[in-house]
């Protein structure tokens, strides 16, 4: 059996947060994002797909 005793401790990573897309826009087709002075828009396409673009 293998011991953890002289291994060396390690943070453990905290899970990344999920949010649905359509949580996101919801109901709308496209969203902007404004991330340091600058803005991003997220749009949905027909295709169901996402863009991004600044």
């Amino acid at each position: 059996m293998l011991s953890r005793a002289n291994e060396p401790d390690v943070p453990a990573t905290p899970p990344i947060r999920r949010i649905s897309s359509q949580r996101l826009l919801a109901g709308e087709r496209e969203l902007v994002i404004q991330h340091m002075g600058s803005e991003y828009h997220l749009r949905l396409t027909r295709n169901g797909k996402l863009i991004l673009t600044k």
